[in-house]
């Protein structure tokens, strides 16, 4: 397995610069950049909730097999994202107010709940320095709404990770542009790290993705330089992981291999996903896991080589270690 990721700096000269993440209220999780996020009292409450159903959409949930990446559809299936707050003003609180519409206009009001949600809300700038995972809450009408607060002006994405309640309907991930006002600056990608600092807590990443092909990523989690070994469900599972794709923000939507009570996986310091990247170029990675009852958020950039550039450094590695054991 590659224990290694390669250092790059992708310059993102896109829209906005994003500093490091802030608290936005009870229903967010934070996102980690280089300071750590407030607590938010909604974590110890999602913590007990246990996840319902599988996922096989365009999200590649369940594993990320198919690689297939979502989010760059406003439409999709007979089903369409609509944003009715599609510009918000930078570092004020607002309520985001979408709706998923068919075919026929009308709301969708009938969910598969998925990792103990109906729908995964998702947030992130345009260049991959903030990222919100919020939990909405649906009306009767089918109109979902959630308190947020983005820091900074620019370009964000939204995605909506849904299972329609209709027999025989396939996991779905919608993305729409959410417009932040203000004033802002192009910003550079942050650089490639294995390791990932949040409150405390140091998340070593190991492992690389490879267009294509289904892939071991293993994140362990340590504090004060111990491993955490009590970690919490969160969504139904010890952690979850979300990657994008630098550029388009393409979404690739995983969970780990195992669940809690399944009598083999362990609550820590290793939480292990397998996921597949559907091109080369530069993703990153955000880690949403819980301990204490609250929830914190590791972010990774990772560079994605060419198939042909992988497998080449995977028989050297491959060559080198054979080498050393005769």
């Amino acid at each position: 397995m590659n224990t290694g990721l390669r250092i790059t700096a992708f310059a993102a000269a896109i829209v906005a610069t994003f500093g490091t993440a802030y608290g936005v209220g009870a229903s967010i999780d934070p996102v980690v950049a280089e300071k750590p996020p407030a607590a938010h009292d909604e974590h110890a409450e999602a913590g007990g909730e246990e996840a319902e159903g599988g996922h096989d959409g365009g999200s590649g949930e369940g594993g990320g097999a198919s690689g297939a990446a979502g989010g760059l559809q406003i439409s999709e299936g007979g089903y369409t994202l609509a944003l009715d707050t599609p510009r918000v003003a930078a570092g004020k609180s607002t309520t985001l107010r979408f709706s998923v519409k068919d075919d026929s206009g009308r709301s969708l009001t009938s969910y598969v709940r998925e990792h103990g949600k109906e729908l995964h809300f998702i947030v992130a700038s345009r260049d991959l320095t903030v990222y919100r995972h919020l939990h909405p809450t649906r009306a009767a009408d089918g109109t979902w709404s959630v308190a947020a607060k983005l820091p900074a002006a620019g370009g964000y994405r939204a995605f909506a990770d849904f299972k329609p309640g209709e027999k025989g309907a396939k996991g779905i991930t919608l993305g729409a542009d959410l417009a932040v006002s203000g004033k802002s600056e192009p910003a550079a990608l942050p650089p490639v790290r294995a390791t990932a600092e949040v409150d405390g807590y140091q998340v070593t990443l190991d492992g690389a993705l490879s267009p294509g092909k289904a892939r071991e990523l293993k994140l362990s989690v340590s504090r004060n330089g111990e491993p955490v070994t009590d970690l919490q469900p969160y969504l139904g599972a010890y952690g979850h992981l979300v990657a994008l794709r630098a550029g388009d923000l393409a979404y690739l939507h995983v969970h780990p291999n195992g669940e809690p009570d399944d009598g083999v996986t362990e609550p820590g310091p290793e939480v292990s996903f397998t996921a597949t990247a559907p091109s080369p170029g530069a993703y990153r990675l955000f880690l949403d896991f819980q301990h204490k009852g609250e929830v914190r958020t590791a972010a990774f950039t990772v560079d994605v080589p060419t198939a042909g550039a992988g497998e080449s450094k995977e028989r050297e590695e491959s060559e080198e270690s054979g080498s050393h054991g005769h």
